[in-house]
């Protein structure tokens, strides 16, 4: 995903996206949503949450 589709789900969400970066950013969300803020890209394959927004950018 690309950060103008990542700043439209962080205004969705109510998310300010100031001037963090793309992970930070992600992160922000997912806290945002109630979720653990794991994102961590190259550790996708090991995530046990297949139905995650965020997956494929975290591979």
């Amino acid at each position: 995903m690309n950060m103008k589709e990542i700043r439209e789900v962080a205004a969705e969400r109510g998310v300010k996206p100031g001037k963090l970066k793309k992970e930070e950013l992600i992160r922000a969300i997912q806290q945002a949503e109630g979720n653990p803020a794991c994102f961590e890209p190259g550790r996708g394959e090991n995530c046990g949450e297949h139905g995650c927004l965020w997956r494929e950018d975290c591979k």
